[in-house]
């Protein structure tokens, strides 16, 4: 595992921000499969002060009273989007692998970049109109941010915003969303 590299960073919120997630990202080679190289965000969750910086971020950016509820992507989506939920007094609304919801749901499928996946939303999640901010740890192919905001306007919600972490640039999963905005705190 090594470091992401930290000088030269961009990304949409300033290079100190930027700095701050690039320092705080491992490359883990060969995760999940031969070939990939995993970006682990995990050591950013653990540091305390670190991710109260990014969530207050993420929140500055958007504006506190932009959105009605918050969209986390399974899984570490959900990290972000509780705490932005928590910070701000929304609620927040989980999107879930195939078969993990309880009730009635709207699902897309799409390809990932090493697979298929199917994602889920409850199909009551939202009432019309809800501006719904949605998160996620990193942004690759786009296939799982376009499946998920299809799933938030299928269900009734108004895509407020769409931030990511980290974003992989050069898989143009910023490309693919267009001409929805991405806020990617990192792009590398």
């Amino acid at each position: 595992m090594t470091e992401t590299h930290t000088t030269g960073v961009r990304g949409d919120s300033g290079p100190e921000v930027a700095r701050l997630v690039a320092s705080r990202v491992l490359d883990v080679p060969d995760f999940p499969k031969p070939g990939v190289m995993f970006k682990d965000l995990m050591p950013l969750f653990a540091d305390g002060a670190a991710f109260r910086e990014v969530i207050d971020g993420i929140i500055a950016y958007h504006g506190r009273d932009s959105f009605d509820a918050v969209v986390g992507i399974e899984a570490r989506g959900f990290v972000l989007a509780a705490a932005v939920a928590y910070a701000t007094g929304v609620g927040v609304v989980p999107v879930r692998k195939a078969g993990k919801l309880p009730r009635a749901t709207h699902s897309a499928s799409y390809a990932l970049e090493y697979g298929e996946a199917t994602l889920e939303v409850h199909q009551d999640a939202f009432t019309a109109g809800h501006r719904v901010l949605v998160l996620d740890d990193v942004l690759a192919t786009g296939g799982t941010a376009e499946a998920t905001l299809d799933l938030v306007e299928r269900a009734g919600g108004t895509v407020a915003g769409f931030t990511v972490l980290m974003e992989l640039g050069f898989l143009k999963g910023r490309e693919r969303l267009a001409p929805r905005p991405v806020h990617a705190l990192l792009t590398v």
